[in-house]
């Protein structure tokens, strides 16, 4: 029951998420993955493990993906260049059987997603929502691209 919960509000989170808020929530998937499959290299649990570090790849390279390197610039090009030294990473962690690589990943996304999260625009005042389902419209004359969340 909690996890269809979890998971409708997870699916409404997105489909009326901004794109910083996509970028955020992907941050989001691809830390838990990886704390996930630190616990699970831990407990000895590999084929858990390997899920789970399937999971933060996949989710490392839909960010890598949703770059758009025209419009991005240098920015969207040093993104890229660490988002695949991250999954290279983390394929080493599975290879190696190491929580080191792990570790260094997830310091790397959680600096990551601080900078995102301070990418709020300053006029958007902080103003509590009417209700938990409730989502504020994007500012007036912000436009986005075909996909909505690119670089």
């Amino acid at each position: 029951m909690w996890r269809n919960a979890h998971d409708a509000y997870l699916e409404e989170r997105i489909l009326s998420a901004d794109p910083l808020e996509l970028v955020r929530v992907l941050y989001q998937a691809a830390m838990r993955a990886v704390r996930k499959a630190r616990g699970h290299m831990a407990a000895g649990e590999i084929a858990e493990r390997a899920r789970s570090i399937s999971q933060a790849y996949r989710v490392l390279s839909e960010l890598n993906r949703s770059l758009d390197h025209q419009r991005g610039g240098d920015l969207s090009r040093r993104l890229a260049g660490m988002y695949a030294y991250m999954m290279r990473r983390i394929l080493d962690a599975n290879r190696q059987q190491s929580d080191e690589p792990l570790a260094e990943v997830l310091g790397l996304l959680a600096t990551l997603a601080e900078g995102w999260d301070a990418l709020k625009p300053a006029s958007e005042p902080e103003v509590p929502a009417a209700g938990p389902w409730a989502h504020a419209a994007p500012a007036e004359g912000v436009s986005f691209s075909s996909h909505g969340w690119s670089l």
